[in-house]
């Protein structure tokens, strides 16, 4: 099994007010993470949401705008 490299690695992500793509700088060191970012296009804050995946060696990264209503 292969494991994953901690650090500060770079995801692409597309803003999702304005699709605009972009790079952001993530730091999975610190293990699972909530924070907020923003748009360098349109200027508005979105949140990703980081979880580490040991088990499957993967990082998996959600982008959710902060007026989207969850029920």
């Amino acid at each position: 099994m292969e494991s994953i490299i901690h650090g500060v690695q770079q995801a692409k992500v597309s803003c999702p007010h304005c699709g605009h793509n972009m790079s952001v700088d993530i730091d999975d060191s610190n293990g699972d993470q909530d924070f907020f970012e923003e748009c360098s296009n349109c200027c508005n804050e979105f949140h990703i949401n980081l979880h580490l995946d040991d088990l499957h060696s993967k990082l998996d990264v959600n982008i959710v705008s902060e007026d989207e209503q969850f029920y």
